[in-house]
């Protein structure tokens, strides 16, 4: 899947390994999908598809069954999310997604985190065309798997894209395609590890290892901040 994907996948893993700070990102996701769409995951894609990817981390039943509730808190009526885009060093440019109940907090400490690593932020859609959003996937692949045979099933739900590497298999479809892939992979019956939507680089750039270090500081200090959900690079 290439340097991209396991980079990614090692910075994923070094910087949520700490349970308390991946559950209540995981949560955040949770409560707003259910504030937005309601309680019911049956009725909820966008609900489903949180509990979905917090059970893939672990993330206990008690702490799911709580961020579901919370949907219902007065307190929460202005959670609401926000992506902001930034440029940084070598030419790396980031899509931060956050949840916040106060914007004007969180693009200060943003910011603040940005500068402080030679980055900075963009005006929004700078970067319109720099990146897509997609419908990423990923699932284990079994003995009895035919991915031929799912490719075909697949493409007519809005396949683009899909990838196996010992055992892990990717596919990649456009965001608008989301809710018809997610229904193929359950009537093929499918267990998902994940299922995102997320920014893709249109044209991804390779940087050295030393390069990939620094990227990977400014990444990490943004994440810092608990308000921040998720931070997309152009790393190739």
């Amino acid at each position: 899947m290439g340097r991209a994907f396991e980079y990614r996948k090692a910075a994923k893993l070094k910087r949520w390994g700490n349970m308390s700070r991946v559950f209540p990102r995981l949560g955040r996701m949770i409560t707003i999908a259910a504030k937005e769409g309601g309680c019911d995951p049956e009725s909820n894609a966008k609900l489903r598809t949180a509990i979905l990817n917090a059970k893939a981390e672990n993330m206990p039943k008690d702490n799911i069954e709580a961020a579901i509730k919370r949907a219902n808190s007065k307190d929460l009526a202005t959670l609401s999310e926000i992506t902001y885009e930034a440029k940084g060093p070598h030419g790396s440019l980031y899509i931060i997604e956050c949840a916040t109940d106060n914007p004007t907090r969180t693009v200060a400490k943003v910011k603040f985190n940005l500068k402080k690593n030679n980055a900075e932020m963009l005006n929004k859609g700078s970067l319109d065309f720099m990146f897509s959003r997609k419908a990423i996937f990923e699932f284990d692949k079994t003995d009895d798997m035919d991915l031929d045979e799912i490719e075909l099933e697949l493409i007519d739900a809005g396949l683009e894209e899909i990838e196996e590497e010992d055992g892990l298999v990717l596919v990649h479809g456009d965001y608008k395609d989301f809710g018809n892939l997610s229904h193929a992979f359950e009537k093929l019956n499918i267990n998902l590890k994940k299922a995102t939507l997320e920014y893709v680089p249109n044209t991804p750039v390779n940087f050295t290892d030393e390069q990939l270090e620094e990227i990977q500081n400014i990444i990490q200090r943004v994440e810092d901040d608990d308000d921040v959900q998720a931070v997309y690079t152009n790393i190739g």
